[in-house]
């Protein structure tokens, strides 16, 4: 390893030539002082990028003007790369979270590793900080065929416990010191908390163990599961933000009957509504980062008992069709992410349940419940996902339901008026199988509503 006191000295042409692909960081370990020299060096030219959720002051990377040096292969988009992925300017992959790593060694094969890291402990290894994903399979492909591994060390950076890379793996270290990118969170509002309170109240009990990412749903099911009481929960997640530090440190958490009862908390990556979330990380051993290949390992996570996967959705449809990634067809908001894994991994855990919680409204009023989902959309869950659906007003199991049944649970979760247009259109419909007529009163089967939970 040499260290560098400029990254004029790492980031340059002669390092970076053409035709050099590059496997970066992302996250709140986005190397923001590489990149913004990557974007200033117009030197550099016809090389490739690839990562997730590229995060911090980096925008100038993502200009049209920079996007013409650099190809860019988003594997999930942030702020900064979402304009660039539907302008064209840059190449939305679509990727399971854990595909990452498999697809880095077999098909992207990247040649140089940009990276953030914490460290040496005494055993002179490197922590990757806050987000491991397919960092550490790129840093081997690189090493296996001779490339470039360069890290900044930045002095604000977590030292992440879990797996970590020796220093003789890193050819340049730069030091650096700036605060963490944040992702604060704003407090629940009233439908995220009916949500939480129905998550918990039917789904959450005690040695489960859970999955959920960031905003106000999982800080509402924090809450919720604080009320009730619950004890001895494991952790195993793709993500872990403060919601789930607040169950650590309230003592909820153990990991006594998670699958590997490590105690301690698995996760790929972790992000953090402040500077002190991430102190908090700091050789913190209630909590360890894993390769998504690991967190997101479909048999991984099927080996959790009591496996409970909330995540989030921007609309489903009748049939149960699920999408998170996307507006419409060609409009990519996000990326495909774990939403998939989990899933289908919980799916198969004993007493596990994959759940989708969403609102049933927009901000601006529109309903994220609708007949039909947009014509060509990718979706992230289909409709024989067997995936129970929590709005405020409800939720919905469809595990042994007919179609035509799942259509009419799925609309009770809509808002009030929307639910009886969707209703209409069910029972006007003549391509569902049901008796004609007006929709019966009462409870449909599997929905279970918010005032009975």
């Amino acid at each position: 390893m040499k260290i560098v006191n400029q990254v004029e000295d790492i980031v340059n042409r002669t390092l970076l030539p053409a035709g050099s692909r590059i496997y970066a960081s992302g996250n709140a370990a986005t190397p923001q002082v590489m990149f913004r020299q990557l974007a200033a060096d117009r030197t550099i030219c016809d090389v490739t990028l690839m990562g997730v959720l590229f995060l911090g002051d980096v925008a100038e990377l993502f200009t049209e003007a920079a996007c013409r040096r650099i190809t860019h292969r988003i594997i999930f988009n942030s702020h900064h790369t979402r304009e660039p992925a539907n302008r064209g300017w840059a190449k939305y992959q679509l990727m399971h979270l854990g595909d990452i790593p498999m697809q880095v060694r077999e098909y992207l094969k990247p040649n140089v590793a940009m990276l953030t890291v914490a460290g040496p402990d005494n055993g002179g290894n490197y922590s990757l900080g806050t987000t491991m994903e397919g960092v550490l399979a790129a840093i081997e492909t690189v090493r296996a065929n001779n490339g470039l591994v360069v890290a900044e060390r930045n002095a604000q950076m977590p030292f992440v416990l879990g797996d970590t890379v020796p220093g003789a793996w890193i050819d340049y270290l730069l030091d650096t010191d700036y605060p963490l990118p944040v992702s604060p969170v704003q407090p629940p509002d009233e439908p995220a908390r009916r949500i939480g309170r129905i998550i918990a109240g039917l789904f959450v009990k005690n040695r489960s163990t859970i999955q959920y990412g960031i905003g106000q749903v999982p800080e509402a099911v924090t809450d919720a599961i604080l009320d009730k009481g619950v004890k001895d929960l494991g952790i195993h997640t793709e993500l872990f933000a403060d919601a789930m530090r607040r169950l650590v440190d309230e003592g909820v958490v153990t990991n006594r009957y998670t699958s590997t009862r490590n105690k301690f908390s698995i996760a790929s990556i972790f992000l953090a509504g402040s500077g002190e979330g991430y102190d908090w990380l700091n050789y913190n051993s209630s909590v360890q980062s894993r390769p998504a290949d690991y967190t997101n390992s479909i048999l991984t996570i099927a080996d959790q008992p009591n496996m409970v996967s909330i995540n989030s959705a921007i609309g489903v449809d009748l049939h149960g069709n699920i999408w998170a990634d996307s507006m419409k067809a060609r409009q990519i908001y996000s990326g495909v992410g774990g939403q998939c894994d989990f899933i289908r991994g919980a799916n198969l855990s004993k007493g596990g349940v994959p759940i989708i919680a969403l609102k049933s409204l927009t901000a601006n009023g529109v309903s994220k419940i609708v007949d039909m989902c947009p014509e060509g959309i990718t979706t992230t869950a289909i409709a024989a996902d067997p995936v129970v659906i929590v709005t405020e007003n409800g939720a919905f199991d469809p595990r042994g339901l007919s179609i035509s049944e799942r259509a009419i649970g799925i609309a009770h979760l809509a808002s009030p008026a929307v639910k009886d247009d969707l209703l209409k259109k069910i029972y006007d419909s003549p391509e569902f199988h049901h008796e004609k007529g007006a929709p019966p009163a009462g409870v449909p089967k599997g929905f279970h509503p918010y005032d009975a939970v």
